[in-house]
């Protein structure tokens, strides 16, 4: 069986009709929904794209893989999907974006060359690419934010955009009296972009796939990376007009938020990316476009889908639909992602196994307790490896596909560093301290903030829009003890003994005893009679030294 596993960068758990959008129809998610399982509690490892998908890339935690933030390289050596599923013989393939930055130093350090397979893998997450393009190809007075290579630039200037970056001229920019209208003001965000809609991102990276499906041979994981409905919000015709103003809710927040808001909470509320979604001109045209947006990624998914079932291979590809973060879009009086209210933090995630084991769970939801990490334990399993709980710390999923009730896990985990944020400023953080953590039980959410911040609490059950931070206030510290000690008991778990197994450790305890190591014996009768066989018997040969020599006057008495 082979693997599509399709991310979308940025996409809010609620905003496919399969979750109960109101206006928003996306009938290929839904038709995958209808033929696997949408899992309606899951959660990113950290809230923002580089930290997250390196979670999602190692089943990992993000402080057991330590590339935490944006354009921390994820280190030399870390084990990744690629690597889990190649020892398994499934070879692994990136299409689209990672926002991985290597560990050139560590590389050089070990004299992996970057163009060798090897080092090549370590610059990619582990994967073998067929395209890679993280999408985001801005220029300011210092130049581009990513200095890569942009194959999708290369195919605009080959359709005939003129400019050094059609990108940001063309893909990302409308028009306002003959002049470029940027994306990446939010004014812009109503105007069609400047480009043909066959010739932007996301049709772009699905001709991409359709083409490495149609020249794959099995087995296969391709990881299929779009970069929208990540901003900049702007979308080409007819998608910039298929949604207005009417279908912008209401944002999901109060006054009280801000009345002794948590200075963390409160720090990211005066960025500037709130002050602009706190405006209601900005959401009214900044929504509609994301909207529009997923409407293109799910008219791209439909393409995917068609493709796979005219060529006879959707009985044969398990499908993966998820996101890196979501995006708060003026909820909670925050724009984009950072902090774990459920806009930012919660995920969509919807599974489609094809095989006959997972008939029982068509067209169901379940309500687990699922985190990014479990994905690569649950490839790992579909291409037949041997489970790796050493290194992996997520859980398979196949279990709630197939419809059984196994022994799950009571929390899930969020973590998220913002050191390099000017936020970390305004509270006058040092960087270790610039951190917070979620931890999530089903009903009860609390985050912690390092550096002496009292937590935030909210209860999901009486609050599902989380209003109302319990901590303020006193009457809540059982729930907060017993969360902490959660938080705390995930924090002592074995993280970095990833070179031993836990059957490699059983087969080496005693192991040196059969090998001669018996140190601290009395008689020998303490150890079973095979362990000393070797030191036990008749000599071969008595070893008796000479005399020394006794001086007596001026002879010599030997």
């Amino acid at each position: 069986m082979n693997i599509l596993f399709i991310m979308y960068d940025q996409l809010r758990f609620d905003y496919l009709s399969c979750a109960g959008h109101p206006h928003l129809h996306t009938p290929n998610f839904d038709r995958v929904a209808a033929m696997g399982v949408r899992f309606t509690r899951a959660y990113c490892q950290s809230p923002v794209c580089g930290a997250s998908r390196m979670s999602f890339y190692t089943g990992r935690y993000a402080s057991s893989h330590g590339a935490q933030w944006n354009g921390y390289p994820l280190r030399v050596g870390e084990h990744t999907m690629g690597d889990h599923l190649r020892k398994a013989g499934m070879a692994t393939w990136l299409i689209g974006k990672t926002h991985m930055k290597a560990d050139a130093e560590g590389m050089a350090r070990l004299g992996l060359a970057p163009d060798s397979v090897i080092g090549a893998r370590q610059s990619e997450c582990g994967f073998d690419v067929w395209v890679r393009d993280d999408g985001l190809w801005g220029e300011g007075p210092d130049g581009f934010y990513d200095e890569k290579r942009s194959p999708y630039n290369e195919y605009l200037k080959s359709r005939g955009y003129e400019g050094a970056n059609p990108w940001a001229d063309y893909a990302n920019a409308g028009v306002a009296a003959g002049e470029k209208a940027s994306g990446w003001m939010f004014d812009n965000a109503d105007k069609p972009a400047n480009i043909r809609e066959e010739d932007s991102e996301t049709p772009w990276l699905t001709d991409r796939t359709l083409d490495f499906i149609d020249q794959a041979t099995g087995p296969w994981c391709a990881h299929v990376s779009y970069i929208k409905p990540h901003w900049p919000y702007i979308v080409p015709a007819p998608y910039h007009a298929l949604y207005g103003q009417n279908h912008v809710p209401a944002a999901t927040r109060a006054e009280s938020e801000r009345d002794g808001a948590h200075p963390v909470y409160g720090a990211f509320m005066g960025n500037k990316i709130a002050h602009a979604f706190q405006q209601e001109e900005v959401r009214r045209k900044v929504i509609p476009a994301y909207m529009g947006l997923i409407k293109q990624c799910d008219d791209q998914l439909g393409r995917i889908l068609d493709h796979l079932e005219a060529r006879g291979s959707l009985s044969e590809t398990m499908i993966v639909l998820t996101s890196d973060h979501g995006d708060y879009l003026g909820d909670h009086w925050l724009g984009e992602k950072d902090l774990f209210h459920d806009p930012s933090v919660k995920i969509p995630m919807i599974v489609y196994d094809p095989r006959a084991e997972a008939d029982a769970t068509r067209g169901t939801t379940c309500d687990a307790l699922v985190e990014a990490i479990d994905l690569v334990p649950t490839f790992l399993e579909v291409a037949g490896g041997a489970p790796a709980g050493h290194i992996l710390e997520g859980r398979s999923l196949l279990p709630w596909l197939r419809g059984e009730d196994p022994d799950w896990r009571d929390a899930v985990i969020s973590e998220y560093d913002y050191s390099v944020t000017p936020m970390r400023d305004v509270l006058g953080m040092s960087d270790a301290d610039a951190r917070l953590f979620m931890v999530f039980d089903g009903r009860y959410k609390l985050m912690h903030a390092e550096g002496g911040f009292r937590p935030m609490l909210f209860d999901l059950e009486t609050d599902p829009d989380e209003l109302d931070d319990l901590a303020r206030r006193d009457g809540h510290a059982e729930v907060i003890d017993r969360l902490y000690d959660r938080l705390a008991q995930w924090g002592r778990r074995m993280a970095q003994r990833v070179t031993r197994s836990e059957a490699d450790i059983a087969a080496m305890r005693g192991r040196s005893a059969r090998r001669g190591i018996l140190p601290f014996l009395k008689d020998g009768s303490e150890v079973p009679a095979a362990l000393t066989e070797k030191y036990r018997g008749p000599v071969g040969q008595v070893y008796v030294p000479d005399t020394p020599a006794r001086e007596t006057g001026s002879e010599r008495d030997v």
